[in-house]
C-alpha cells in the first residue's frame, strides 16, 4: 500500500480477514500487517508476521470451525478497538465455546498492522473449562469473592 491509507479502509480490509479467516486465506495477512507486527494474546507475545500466520494455521489444526465474530470497533487516530468473540469446536464437546476479547490494533499511515494484542481472560475463559485445573481456579475465584 503506498500513500496515506484511511484507517478505516485499512480496519475494514482487517476484519474482512478475521471474518473469512479460512487455512486458504492465512497469507492474506502478507497485504495487512508489517513483517514485524508486534502480536500479543494471553499465550503468545512476538514481533513476527509469519509467526502470526502460524499461531492461525495452529488454530485451524487444533480446533474444529474456528470463527471471529466482530461485535463492535471504535477508532482513534491509527489505534482501533474491537470487541469480538472468537467461537470454535474442540473435538468430542456437544456444542462450540466461545471466547470474547478485545483487541487493540494500531495501523500505520500505509494501512499495515503494526501491533495487535488481544485481551481476554484466559483463567475464565479457558483454564477454569479445564476438569482438574478448572476446580481449582473456581474453588479460588469463590474464596476471593467472600
Amino acid at each position: 500500500m503506498n500513500g496515506r491509507v484511511p484507517v478505516e479502509q485499512a480496519l475494514n480490509a482487517y476484519l474482512r480477514f478475521y471474518q473469512e479467516l479460512r487455512p486458504e486465506t492465512v497469507s492474506r495477512l502478507d497485504r495487512l500487517a508489517v513483517p514485524d507486527v508486534h502480536f500479543k494474546d494471553p499465550f503468545n507475545d512476538f514481533r513476527s508476521r509469519d509467526r502470526m500466520k502460524q499461531v492461525f494455521a495452529r488454530m485451524f489444526q487444533r480446533v474444529e470451525q474456528p470463527r471471529f465474530i466482530i461485535r463492535d470497533h471504535a477508532i482513534s487516530e491509527q489505534m482501533t478497538y474491537l470487541r469480538w468473540g472468537f467461537s470454535f469446536r474442540t473435538a468430542g464437546a456437544p456444542r462450540p465455546t466461545t471466547i470474547e476479547g478485545m483487541s487493540e490494533v494500531k495501523f500505520d499511515m500505509a494501512g499495515q498492522v503494526t501491533s495487535h494484542i488481544d485481551h481476554w481472560d484466559a483463567a475464565e475463559q479457558f483454564y477454569e473449562r479445564l476438569p482438574v485445573l478448572g476446580w481449582v481456579l473456581r474453588q479460588i475465584k469463590a474464596r476471593m469473592a467472600d
